[in-house]
């Protein structure tokens, strides 16, 4: 029998043995994916979960989910690069993604589901799953995903093949900055790490502490991967990696608006680059999400990212929505000759 249940407390799913150890390392092999992940957007993004647990015997699914008013949204924020349900292995998940789409609809009338892969049928069978359980279910691209397979290169191997300009730029800045490149969560490097943050294009941190609560962690388990470029003793640019079951997260990285000259970023990325290939041996490096022109120098590949939205069709408050679902759906098709 398949069973249904809801946690706002995630103590309690750490108190499902079989569920713990699906959320935790080695299986979760994505931050994203982990329990520690969902704590910290509790904890310091204000996001109340309501965690979707099925079981079966011993297989679990699980959906990280919070509310918003009468809706129901993923539980993610702009730190995540992805949204997924994760499922015990050997287990049949189109049948309990099933039954959670069903039972779903004693919880709420409106649910959106953003940043979804689908390299693994991750978004199609979700999409399934709730029109199975009479949702009506629009799919639509949110976003893209930069990745580069290593396929075996090394460093040299890889960085032969970048853009001219990008490597003329190496060839010519590299000597300008000094880096330093640690594995450990060092606080010196940190606070240098927020002060370019803090002199650069990007927009406010959404959430410093978040940040730096999952710097810590990943310091202390040997995955974090922290770069700072110098120049005269000043940091001017950094950059937040981890690395983890052979894929290396690109999560954050910035340079002073004065410092543009000296592009210590490019000299930074082909440290960062040559130790995650050289050195750690990953075969895969994610870029996160966003098209950002600079990402194509470095990746390879691009993986869309999904939004769902899944509507009751027969609450009334929802039906303004599909209408307009329904037409955008309807604009978008191609007109055949």
């Amino acid at each position: 029998m398949i069973s249904v249940s809801y946690h706002d407390d995630l103590k309690e799913v750490q108190g499902d043995a079989p569920l713990a150890a699906l959320l935790a390392v080695p299986a979760a092999s994505s931050p994203f994916d982990r329990l520690e992940w969902w704590q910290g957007l509790v904890e310091h993004c204000d996001m109340f979960p309501l965690i979707a647990v099925i079981r079966h015997g011993e297989a679990r699914a699980v959906l990280p989910l919070y509310r918003v008013k009468r809706s129901i949204e993923g539980l993610a924020n702009w730190y995540n690069f992805t949204l997924r349900p994760i499922v015990s292995a050997g287990a049949d998940g189109d049948a309990l993604l099933a039954e959670m789409a069903e039972d779903l609809a004693g919880q709420a009338p409106h649910i959106t589901l953003a940043k979804l892969p689908d390299e693994n049928g991750e978004t199609t069978r979700l999409a399934a799953a709730f029109r199975k359980a009479g949702w009506l279910a629009f799919r639509s691209q949110c976003d893209v995903n930069h990745v580069l397979h290593v396929n075996g290169r090394s460093f040299a191997d890889y960085f032969v093949t970048r853009p001219g300009p990008l490597r003329t730029t190496l060839k010519r800045k590299a000597k300008k900055v000094e880096v330093t490149l640690e594995t450990y969560f060092n606080p010196d490097s940190w606070a240098a790490y927020e002060a370019v943050y803090a002199q650069s294009w990007k927009p406010e941190e959404g959430s410093p502490a978040f940040l730096r609560q999952f710097a810590q962690a990943e310091g202390r388990a040997g995955r974090l991967r922290l770069a700072i470029a110098r120049a005269g003793g000043e940091p001017v640019a950094a950059q937040f990696w981890t690395v983890e079951a052979g894929t290396a997260w690109i999560h954050k990285l910035a340079h002073t608006e004065a410092s543009k000259p000296l592009s210590p970023g490019t000299t930074l990325s082909a440290a960062l680059f040559e130790q995650v290939i050289d050195r750690d041996k990953v075969t895969l490096i994610d870029f996160g999400t966003g098209d950002d022109p600079y990402k194509r120098d470095w990746m390879e590949d691009i993986r869309p990212r999904y939004r769902l939205e899944m509507y009751r069709p027969l609450w009334p408050g929802n039906w303004p929505a599909i209408a307009r679902a329904v037409v955008r759906r309807l604009v978008s098709r191609p007109v055949s000759g």
